[in-house]
């Protein structure tokens, strides 16, 4: 059993970095709209 946690934890690895990676990118996107739409005010 602990061979199967270890070996689906390795399987999953490159999915949550994967994972990561978006959710930067979503958060670097959205910064880049809030100031976008402040220099638009200004």
């Amino acid at each position: 059993m602990k061979r199967f946690v270890i070996i689906s934890m390795l399987a999953l690895l490159p999915l949550i970095t994967t994972a990561c990676n978006t959710i930067q990118g979503i958060g670097e996107d959205v910064t880049a709209v809030g100031k976008g739409l402040e220099d638009a005010v200004n």
